[in-house]
């Protein structure tokens, strides 16, 4: 740690939370050999604030199916076909005509390669973006089987496992949970259950209708957005805190779900949209030179989310990040913190 001092990153978040719709913020910075950690939150939020993480819960579910990976119960290159029911894979995938849902693997779908299109961010024909619905409030809950009538009759975007070919959405994941339950024979929020507990994560927790602990809202501009049944329904939704998140994204990264030694495997990047890059299970966040001319800012390895919210390890700099700012409307926001705390380092 060079610069990264409490007051400098005390500094760092109030000026996040003084710009405009950011209500928040709660960051965690720690070093990977234990020699400094610190913590500031700014705003409506305390730095234990619990919060909905987003789409970081899926290096959490690509920690499960790893896991699954490396005991042999499972492999990256399984056929999906396996382990979902026939009705479900009829149509999933066809592609200038030609069906290809009988190909689809484990690999594509974790890797982002598998070319099915993203019920929240694509568009269905006659319909409305659903990302523009949630983000207004307007709730309803969304099985997996009401999900996948819905990506059929929506445009693929490539065949499966293209090479160069990315693209980011939350089907994959979507599909990936079900595997994971027909695998384990265990409904998946309670398979992230036992993972939180066994990690000591002892303030996060999948959302449900019957949970009763709240947590810190988000908001798209200026509207806090409620989405009780979205949330609940997809069983890996799911709320943490900047402790939490940092106690995960360091044993993933010291290989207590895949061997330590054989995570660059996981490296495997292609892009998805600029500046990250998508692995196996994992993201990159990456700033070329030709943008910061001046100094070199690190690359940033794991995952965010779309509500502001990242687990990150730097491995130039040996060190760790976690936060949130609860904001839809503002990624750039995030990415901005982020470099600032990693130019501190």
């Amino acid at each position: 740690m060079k610069n990264l001092t409490q007051e400098a990153l005390d500094k760092i978040l109030a000026s996040t939370a003084a710009k405009k719709h950011i209500h928040g913020a709660a960051f965690r910075v720690e070093a990977a050999d234990g020699s400094f950690s610190l913590m500031s939150a700014a705003g409506n939020m305390q730095p234990d604030t619990p919060f909905y993480i987003a789409s970081v819960n899926k290096i959490i579910l690509a920690a499960v199916t790893l896991r699954l990976v490396r005991d042999g119960r499972l492999g990256l290159d399984d056929k999906i076909r396996a382990y979902l029911p026939a009705g479900l894979m009829q149509g999933l995938h066809v592609y200038k005509g030609l069906d290809y849902a009988e190909e689809l693997t484990i690999r594509h779908l974790i890797s982002q390669t598998s070319g099915l299109p993203c019920y929240l961010i694509d568009k269905c024909p006659g319909q409305p973006k659903l990302m523009k619905e949630l983000l207004s409030s307007q709730d309803a809950a969304w099985p997996l089987e009401k999900t996948i009538e819905q990506v059929k009759q929506m445009r693929t975007k490539f065949a499966p496992g293209q090479p160069g070919k990315a693209s980011y959405g939350n089907t994959n994941f979507k599909l990936l949970g079900r595997i994971l339950e027909s695998v384990m024979a265990q409904p998946l929020d309670q398979i992230l259950a036992a993972v939180f507990e066994e990690l000591g994560m002892a303030a996060t927790y999948v959302i449900s209708l019957q949970e009763s602990r709240t947590f810190s809202p988000f908001y798209h501009k200026s509207h806090q957005v409620s989405l009780p049944l979205y949330l609940s329904s997809s069983r890996y939704d799911i709320v943490s805190t900047t402790q939490d998140l940092m106690t995960f994204v360091k044993a993933f990264f010291n290989g207590h779900f895949y061997p330590k030694n054989r995570l660059q495997e996981l490296e495997q990047w292609n892009s998805i949209f600029f500046p990250f890059k998508y692995g196996i299970g994992i993201q990159k966040f990456y700033t070329p030179r030709l943008l910061s001319p001046f100094k070199a800012i690190p690359d940033l390895i794991g995952h965010c989310g779309s509500t502001g919210t990242a687990a990150f390890y730097i491995p130039a700099k040996s060190a760790f990040v976690t936060g949130a700012i609860n904001q839809a409307s503002s990624p750039s926001m995030l990415f901005q913190t982020l470099i600032k705390i990693a130019n501190k380092l």
